[in-house]
């Protein structure tokens, strides 16, 4: 079986990172085969979402810890190895971010450490209300720096140092209050509720879609009259788009966009 299964159906990507035996642990192999979907999705036109979840009892736990200890027995002691680890992560969360397509998290059992991060960095997010959620790497001597990142950019920064310094776990009704994820459903509604939320995405105009979520996030990043300078030239170019012709001349004439 592959580390990282793809199923498509309906416009829509379904990625379940497949080794339950390592909670799904973002081992080298696992890293690789994120990369190598996001290489492959950023030009499939095809698909106008991607769900990511994970097969087993856990999303995500994290870095593979076992893994990171070998790379101890090389000579430099494992700082090349980890700094390798890192470009890499840091690489698949950037291009989760950079993919055309929303990216949602099917998020159930406990999402912790790059697990969190991993949803930090999905642009939405559900959860099964049982599930758990942590940056927990300082109870062993490790503070999560590199998971740190996304996770202060989703919920509010003394919550989220809160976390990063107490290493406790958060529920996933509190992780929805606080904005991590988008809400906590029951466990037998997850995979429902998810795909629905997919669904109507890949039911919006796809080229729409991509360039909205392009600016979406580098509008965040810009003072607020620099923001609405560049949304202007991005919805004027929206705008200008022959399928956007149609879809607004369809509802004027009260009938469905014939999107090319």
């Amino acid at each position: 079986m592959a580390i990282l299964e793809r199923h498509d159906k309906n416009a829509v990507a379904h990625l379940q990172m497949n080794a339950p035996e390592r909670l799904n642990a973002l081992s080298d192999e696992m890293l690789q085969a994120l990369q190598a979907q996001i290489d492959v999705l950023k030009d499939d036109t095809s698909i106008k979402a991607v769900i990511l979840s994970g097969i087993g009892k856990a999303f995500c736990a994290g870095h593979d810890i076992r893994q990171m200890t070998a790379g101890r027995a090389a000579a430099d002691k494992g700082q090349s190895c980890f700094e390798g680890l890192f470009a890499r992560c840091t690489s698949v969360m950037l291009g989760l971010q950079q993919l055309p397509q929303p990216v949602i998290a099917q998020v159930h059992g406990i999402a912790t450490a790059a697990g969190c991060q991993l949803v930090a960095s999905c642009d939405l997010a559900i959860a099964s209300d049982d599930c758990r959620f942590g940056v927990n790497g300082v109870n062993i001597g490790l503070f999560c720096s590199t998971p740190m990142v996304a996770l202060s950019r989703n919920i509010p920064r003394k919550h989220a140092f809160e976390l990063l310094t107490t290493g406790e776990f958060m529920s996933a009704p509190r992780a929805a209050e606080l904005g991590l994820i988008n809400r906590a459903v029951p466990a037998a509604q997850l995979e429902a509720e998810t795909r629905a939320l997919a669904d109507k995405i890949a039911s919006k105009l796809g080229a729409a879609v991509k360039v909205g979520k392009e600016a979406y996030y580098q509008q965040l990043e810009m003072p607020i009259e620099e923001a609405y300078a560049y949304t202007s030239e991005v919805i004027v170019t929206n705008l200008m788009q022959p399928d956007t012709v149609e879809g607004m001349q369809a509802f004027i004439e009260k009938r469905s966009p014939d999107w090319k």
